[in-house]
């Protein structure tokens, strides 16, 4: 067993250690995929296993756990038997109904942050209720992997940074940009373009009419119209 996460080796049935030594799979192991946390919380419970996780930029991505096939058999036929009681299923249900309301009360709570941090003059109201729907819709959806999903900052800061980066997205030319692979260079242009969404927000937030060419109502007019050919 080991505490630290191996990498993939060079074969299917390597994997390779923190100092880069590379390890064959004992005899009798199977790697069981990520997807069902209950059954890799078991098997690592259940005895001798390695995992096996890849870095790709600062993200880690699990590739499963190794463990003796007849330990995971073992497992599996376990949790066949438990999931198929009357009892798991009115529990799975409960559980379900519990993460649609929590989901449901979160959706509610971050658009309330997003209008907060718009705070548009009342002459903007209705565009700030656009414009809050928007960025809530694309950001607060289970697994969407959006600073609105993370936990480490308040919802108040996950509402600022939902906003700038929805309107990085849809009033600049951002995605279009050729960026250097310059270290830093990406932060650099995307803290520019920040400002300029503050400053946009900013006019709004003053009350001012804004110009036919302002990319925010141009973004706006986008994408009421793609809803409505949905």
């Amino acid at each position: 067993m080991s505490a630290t996460p191996f990498s993939p080796g060079p074969t299917a049935n390597t994997v390779r250690t923190a100092e880069g030594k590379t390890l064959t799979v004992p005899a009798g192991w199977v790697l069981l995929p990520p997807g069902d946390a209950a059954l890799t919380r078991r098997v690592k419970a259940a005895g001798d296993h390695w995992v096996v996780a890849e870095k790709k930029g600062r993200k880690v991505f699990s590739l499963g756990v190794w463990a003796a096939a007849a330990t995971i058999e073992s497992v599996q036929a376990g949790l066949q038997v438990e999931r198929s009681t009357e009892g798991f299923a009115k529990k799975k249900a409960a559980d379900a109904r519990r993460r649609d309301q929590a989901q449901a009360e979160y959706v509610e709570d971050f658009h309330g942050a997003v209008l907060a941090f718009l705070a548009f003059h009342p002459a903007h109201a209705p565009l700030a209720g656009r414009l809050a729907k928007a960025v809530t819709d694309h950001a607060t959806p289970v697994g969407s992997g959006t600073v609105a999903r993370t936990e480490r900052i308040p919802v108040a800061e996950r509402a600022e940074a939902a906003v700038i980066a929805w309107l990085r997205h849809q009033t600049t030319g951002y995605d279009s940009l050729v960026i250097p692979r310059v270290k830093g260079k990406r932060r650099e242009v995307r803290r520019l373009l920040a400002r300029r969404s503050h400053e946009l927000l900013e006019r709004y937030r003053r009350g001012e009419v804004p110009p036919a060419s302002c990319p925010l109502k141009q973004a706006m007019a986008e994408s009421t119209a793609e809803q409505l050919r949905l």
